[in-house]
């Protein structure tokens, strides 16, 4: 059983259990010493994460049903606080869509936006386009049935090379997906690209805080591995400035979700997206090395004599701006705010 006793409304959140042999995958083979998280520099050139690990080891989550309890929490967190933006998009994109799960809720709040969904890992994207785009008679009957609404599309592409034209989009929401990509700076300017002045970038990642219990888990074990290197809150607001969005605002907050039995805790570690990070060794962990980590996290139970994993969840938006100075007397204007002045 896991339990959400973090922010908001506290409930269970039970999911199916999963196959032994998945646990043995969702951590790198042992290399000895101490468990340790990758630092970054200052300036985030890149973040020491594999790019096609993230996308294979996402093409090996069906639908990624197993992750929804957190995923889906996350983005009804984002709604909230996009309830209270003025905001009606013509076109949207959901970048980092994964299986198509946030379309529901964005299609509720925004119906007539035209929604493209855009993932790097194509077996995600066959379970959206299965779900929400049906070919032969299903898509017919669709067809009427949505006639006169906007279109929902998918798109393969890297985050940061979206291939979408430039200024068209209105919004692009983003669910937990900006902290699996090695080079955030770069998803931030193409997003900048794709947007149109005043469009809306409003996006959920994961915090440096995500995982704690695991990672010193690992360290009392005396077992070292590379985990994933999450962005602080802070540093996102200086990317995002420093890439052209203004009035951006961050705010953090700390899940905590609770087990009965390590097994479970490492389950939904997996499910969450696994271990991408550059500097693990391949392979699956021995049943020595799990032992020694199954042990390290029994020994961290509390008085309520459940395993806790925090999980610090950054929700960000800020706006396109019109223009941008990069040298004295030199000035950037995009496509649309020329447009804009053109009609004055």
């Amino acid at each position: 059983m896991r339990n959400n006793v973090g922010h908001g409304p506290p409930g269970s959140l039970d999911a199916g259990v999963r196959p032994m042999a998945l646990i043995t995958s969702c951590l790198p083979a042992p290399v000895g010493g101490t468990a340790i998280q990758m630092s970054l520099p200052p300036s985030l050139p890149s973040l020491p994460i594999v790019a096609a690990d993230v996308v294979r080891q996402f093409s090996r989550r069906g639908d990624l049903a197993q992750a929804q309890f957190l995923y889906g929490e996350v983005a009804q967190r984002m709604m909230g606080r996009l309830r209270y933006i003025r905001l009606q998009p013509a076109a949207l994109l959901d970048a980092g869509c994964g299986a198509g799960a946030s379309l529901p809720l964005l299609r509720d709040r925004f119906p007539n936006a035209a929604y493209t969904g855009l993932d790097a890992a194509e077996p995600l994207l066959a379970h959206a386009r299965q779900a929400w785009t049906p070919g032969g008679v299903a898509a017919w009957l669709g067809r009427l049935a949505q006639r006169g609404k906007p279109a929902v599309s998918f798109v393969r592409a890297d985050l940061a090379a979206s291939g979408l034209p430039p200024e068209q989009l209105d919004l692009v929401w983003s669910n937990l997906a900006l902290h699996w990509h090695p080079e955030p700076h770069a998803v931030l300017a193409e997003w900048r690209r794709i947007l149109k002045v005043g469009g809306l970038a409003m996006f959920s990642c994961l915090g440096p805080g995500t995982l704690r219990e695991l990672r010193e888990a690992l360290a009392d074990a005396g077992l070292r591995t590379a985990t994933p290197a999450f962005v602080d809150m802070h540093d996102f607001g200086d990317l995002l400035v420093e890439n052209g969005f203004a009035d951006p605002v961050m705010d953090q907050e700390t899940l905590t979700l609770t087990y009965e039995t390590p097994q479970r805790l490492l389950e939904d570690v997996r499910a969450l997206g696994g271990n991408p990070a550059r500097g693990r060794r391949a392979g699956l962990a021995g049943r020595a090395w799990l032992d020694r980590l199954h042990a390290a996290l029994e020994a961290r139970r509390g008085p309520q004599g459940r395993i806790s994993l925090s999980i610090e969840v950054a929700y960000g938006h800020a706006w396109r701006a019109p223009a941008r100075r990069t040298a004295p007397g030199e000035t950037h204007l995009s496509v649309s705010a020329i447009g804009g002045r053109r009609a004055g």
